[in-house]
């Protein structure tokens, strides 16, 4: 056994994080190699498999917090070179990165095969994943026994995630590690939902994520329904095979991705180079999130969460994307980018369909809240404290993330509808002008955010226009339009006609409970990937309720949204 002491136990977890980490990349490229409306239940097997991948990482993370280690996921071996054999195992076998086919459900059946009932523990070289932590399991009772629990367990219990610390979305749960039996029980979860209960049954024990009055089956048994095109019903056993409804699989409807490709095999700044540069970076950048939210930040976990959504938006790009030999597509590649990724990039607010605003380009985004009158009436901004972006983030546009700025996937579970209404066409287009004796008035109502800068208990500016030629009304009107965060109000000096914009940086600011207000010319690039008018403030929704989205009408104040 080479589980001898606790830095070997440590070692042999990390491994545990690296092959579950490792399936991920074949799985999700082949859910993405699946035509879109079809083949959904093999879409839903794979997204499950692959979602809880992602928790038994957390749960091996978790246990290897508990006995003082230190989880690493950003380094350039953390993601395999594919094809590539399981780590640490017994390299019978291969793992290709690919489309989805009969040989890649073959392929993760050998991945996902339980181990036989007699099999014995195997810390190296291990034939199957469950024999792998088995001796895990069997290393750390022998050392709890040799040198007391306490001594084994000397972990900071602060950096354990639980279900407080993000959304999951999968079956199973996100069991925090504190002890024998709960490391025994996390690890358990994992070979569970791998191979099934106890080496003889088809279930994992959990509910399933698309149908909660359902059994979930075993990864392996998943897989199989798939294979052989036949669902498992209840009484079903490994012996029997599915005895259950047909299960249809269209093996045709399928993208024709390149397998295991690499960013080299493609032109410097090509189409098909920049895009998997830009997926690479998105993916590389998750899992540096994911690695602070396993060393003392579990809060990130929201903020990866957030980023996977990025990944899959990019990732079905490259599927679709021709790769030139008139064959295939490009295909994924998951490639380590170090860090700065995301600042090297344009800046840039990105919408995504239904999805979340992307900011990347080492955008600095900060809050600010209005400060306020004795009477409640706005006079000026706040600036408050830096808002932790990593080198890009996801920022929620439906309101209801748990994490908020932050988008946590909230957007899927509420199916937000994030469909653009805004009028496309310039301001100027739309402002309607309010003359002045000194200056004009401009105002497109539609961009209005109710920040209420424009009014007071007395006045407004519209009003104040006329009388202008008093230099301490002109100067007050002024003051008031340039602290408007949307620029739906803006102003002419005349006799000249010039607009004067407050100078302002390339920043974002998180207005208290209101929306986001990008400054200093940002671009914002609509769902259909053409760019809004750049403008040099303008305010998006937050809250999800607008009605002329991406930008905010106001429709936070209604909903008594809490940002």
């Amino acid at each position: 056994m080479a589980i001898r002491n606790i830095e070997d136990l440590r070692t042999h977890l990390q491994w545990a994080i690296e092959l579950e980490h490792s399936t991920l990349p074949p799985y999700l490229t082949a859910l993405y190699s699946l035509h879109p409306d079809r083949n959904r239940e093999a879409a839903k097997v794979l997204l499950s498999v692959a979602i809880e991948e992602m928790l038994h990482m957390t749960l091996a993370a978790n246990v290897l917090n508990a006995i003082g280690g230190t989880p690493s996921l950003d380094h350039p071996a953390f993601i395999p070179t594919y094809p590539c054999y399981m780590t640490h195992s017994n390299r019978a076998f291969q793992v290709p990165v690919g489309r989805f086919s009969k040989e890649f459900v073959e392929t993760v059946l050998r991945i996902e095969m339980p181990a036989p009932a007699d099999a014995p523990p195997e810390d190296d070289n291990y034939e199957t994943i469950g024999q792998f932590y088995e001796a895990l399991e069997q290393g750390l009772i022998r050392l709890c026994d040799e040198l007391g629990e306490e001594s084994v367990f000397t972990g900071n219990p602060a950096r354990q995630l639980t279900d407080k610390n993000f959304h999951y979305y999968g079956s199973g749960k996100v069991l925090p590690v504190f002890d024998l039996n709960s490391a025994l029980a996390a690890l358990k979860e994992i070979v569970e939902q791998g191979e099934g209960m106890d080496h003889h049954s088809i279930w994992d024990g959990d509910r399933t994520m698309f149908d909660p009055e359902r059994q979930e089956l075993s990864h392996y048994f998943r897989f199989h329904e798939l294979l052989v095109e036949r669902s498992y019903q209840e009484g079903d056993t490994p012996e029997s095979g599915p005895t259950g409804e047909p299960f249809p699989v269209d093996w045709e409807a399928v993208f024709p991705v390149r397998a295991n490709g690499r960013t080299a095999d493609f032109a410097v700044d090509s189409p098909q180079r920049i895009a998997l540069e830009d997926f690479n970076g998105a993916y590389s950048v998750m899992l540096r999130e994911m690695h602070r939210s396993f060393n003392g930040e579990p809060g990130r976990m929201a903020v990866a969460v957030g980023l996977m959504y990025e990944v899959r938006y990019r990732a079905l790009e490259l599927v679709r994307m021709p790769s030139g030999d008139g064959e295939t597509t490009v295909g994924l590649t998951f490639e380590y980018v170090p860090p700065g990724y995301g600042r090297r990039k344009s800046p840039r607010i990105a919408v995504r369909p239904n999805g979340p605003y992307i900011v990347e380009g080492g955008i600095p985004i900060r809050r600010k809240s209005a400060i306020v009158s004795e009477q409640g009436e706005p006079l000026t901004w706040r600036r408050e404290g830096p808002v932790d972006t990593g080198e890009f983030c996801a920022l929620c546009r439906c309101g209801k993330s748990d994490a908020k700025p932050y988008c946590d996937g909230s957007h899927v579970a509420e199916r937000f509808d994030g469909t653009e209404t805004a009028d496309p066409a310039p301001r100027a287009d739309r402002a309607v002008p309010y003359p002045g004796t000194q200056l004009t008035v401009k105002h497109d109502r539609t961009l209005c955010a109710f920040a209420t800068f424009c009014e007071n208990k007395v006045t407004d500016v519209w009003e104040m226009a006329e009388k202008t030629d008093d230099i301490a009304v002109r100067s007050q009107v002024i003051a008031m339009i340039e602290r408007c965060p949307s620029g739906a109000l803006t102003y002419e000096l005349l006799p000249s006609g010039e607009t004067i914009e407050p100078h302002l940086p390339q920043e974002i600011s998180v207005i208290g409970n209101g929306p986001l207000w990008a400054m200093g010319g940002l671009t914002v690039e609509r769902a259909d990937g053409k760019p809004a008018e750049i403008r040099n403030r303008v305010t998006l929704c937050r809250c999800g309720g607008s009605q002329n989205k991406p930008f905010c009408d106001g429709t936070h104040i209604d909903l008594r949204f809490k940002g």
